[in-house]
Order: C-alpha cells, then structure tokens, then sequence
C-alpha cells in the first residue's frame, strides 16, 4: 500500500461524495468538483500529485477515507457503494479496447474545446456527461445514484454526476496502474488509514 494508491482512494471518496450532495441537494462545491473534471484531462501525467495538482485538492475525500476506516465512525453506506461500483465498472471498462479508444477521443475533443472554453462551463460538463453515457453506462452494472427524484430529473444535475462519476472512473484507472486491489480494504486498512491520516 502507497501513497498513490490512497489518493486514487482519496479522489473516488471526493466523487462520491459530490454526486451525494448533488442528487440529494441539488448543490455541489466547485474547488472541490474542479481537480476532480481536471483529472480527465490529465493523459499523460508522470505521477498521481499531477494529476490532482497536489493533495490538498483532496481533501474531503481524505477525510472521508479516514472516517470509513476508523473503527467507531459513522459511516457512509452510500459512499461505499458509489466506490465499489466505480472499481467494478473500471475492471469492465480494462477489457475492452474499442471504450478505452472511444474514451480517449472524445477527452481530446474536450481538450480542444478548452482553448475557447472553462472547464467548468456547461458545455464541457454536459460533453463528459455524455461520454460517460455513451461509453461507461452500457458496459453493465450501472451505478445507482441515491437522491430526491426531482432533482435527479434535472438535466443540469444529471450532466454533473455523470461528468463526476466518469473523474471516478479515472481515478479507478489509477487505482489499478499503481496496484490497488480489492484485498487491499481489508488486509490494509491500517496502513490505508495511516496514510489518509497524514492528509488531513
């Protein structure tokens, strides 16, 4: 267990953690969401500190790592279920070669629009939105979000949880490329947890 690992961790407890406040309050918060859509963009990184500019834009998720795993904390059974499900996704999505190449043309056809356009710009969410849509949902075992129905219907709010749970599925991706693995949560959860400690 590394560094690296943890904050792969760290950034899938952040998404989690804004698709819960968007589908159950409709609101999010935009220093948090931003590292995580300009994870996306980040295709040739040498290391996880790039692609997040740093730990400190991970701060939540850090301490809702750290809260999961420390014994006597309430924990957050959704959270669990939005990661489990990004991880599972992510093995499905590492077998077939024809998402990965869809994947990757359409974050260059983002990247070109960011010449003319924020990244946090309406059209560049609903573009990842709709990737995630296109690519990631029909590889099966969808994510269930958990929110109000009505603010779920909102195609705003549908565009962000979908453009944050694709920054999921890229911090899946790291997950696996520095070596995470599922009995990793239960053989090193101390190490885990010690590790997320030094971050908050």
């Amino acid at each position: 267990m590394n560094a690296n690992q943890v904050m792969a961790l760290a950034a899938m407890c952040q998404v989690a953690l804004q698709v819960q406040k968007l589908a159950k309050y409709g609101q999010s918060q935009q220093n948090e969401i931003e590292p995580l859509l300009n994870s996306l963009l980040a295709t040739d990184a040498d290391n996880a500190e790039q692609i997040y500019g740093g730990s400190r834009n991970l701060h939540s998720g850090y301490r809702a790592l750290v809260s999961q795993l420390s014994p006597g904390s309430d924990k957050n059974v959704e959270l669990v279920k939005y990661v489990g499900g990004l991880i599972q996704l992510e093995r499905i999505l590492s077998g077939k070669p024809q998402a990965l190449s869809e994947l990757g043309r359409d974050i260059d056809l983002v990247k070109n629009k960011l010449n003319h356009l924020d990244l946090l710009d309406e059209s560049i969410i609903a573009a990842f939105a709709d990737t995630y849509a296109r690519v990631i949902s029909p590889l099966g075992q969808r994510i269930q979000v958990f929110g109000q129905p009505a603010l779920l219907k909102q195609s705003s709010i549908q565009n962000r949880i979908r453009a944050l749970l694709l920054a999921g599925i890229r911090a899946a991706v790291l997950w696996r490329q520095v070596g995470g693995k599922r009995r990793h949560f239960i053989f090193a959860k101390r190490k885990i947890l010690a590790l997320a400690k030094e971050h908050i």
